[in-house]
């Protein structure tokens, strides 16, 4: 869709959002564990044999300097089952707004995953899907990136990679 943008006076097309279907412990489950698992476009329950993994989806939007855009990202994290259970009775309350811990569930190129990203999600139901915010005192290249923003040929690059991925 192409529009003139309010912030330069160009026209611009938005750049699609780089979305994952599941979270990435999803994608490894064996036949069984997914026989015994439930994903939907919101959220998705692991159960393994010895506990249960919760995950909703949200948005992380990441700034890109000189740019009037930011990149997006539908990704996962996983909750508590008590943070889990809460959301899940609150997803058709409009006026339901909390902040959760939760951990970054998705890998993306270019980064080093060895280690989970801590979050804080924010949920506000009038406005859709819970933000993330990554941790800001995390150290990983990722975080590092995301307070500082990226360059628009560098967005323009995790998109096509993505896309033909």
């Amino acid at each position: 869709m192409k529009y003139i943008c309010q912030c330069c006076g160009e026209e611009k097309e938005d750049w699609p959002a780089i979305a994952y279907s599941s979270p990435h412990p999803y994608m490894n489950l064996s036949d069984e564990e997914l026989e015994n698992s439930e994903i939907t476009s919101d959220i998705c329950i692991i159960r393994y044999s010895d506990e249960t993994c919760y995950f909703i989806r949200v948005v992380l939007v990441q700034e890109v300097n000189e740019s009037c855009q930011d990149l997006e990202y539908g990704v996962w994290v996983s909750l508590s089952e008590k943070s889990f259970n809460e959301y899940v009775e609150n997803y058709d309350n409009k006026d339901f707004e909390t902040v959760y811990f939760g951990w970054l569930c998705n890998n993306f190129p270019d980064y080093d995953f060895e280690d989970s990203i801590p979050t804080n999600v924010e949920v506000n139901n009038k406005v859709g899907r819970p933000f993330i915010f990554p941790n800001e005192s995390h150290e990983h290249p990722f975080v590092h990136d995301f307070y500082n923003g990226i360059s628009k040929e560098e967005a323009e690059r995790r998109i096509k990679l993505v896309i033909n991925w």
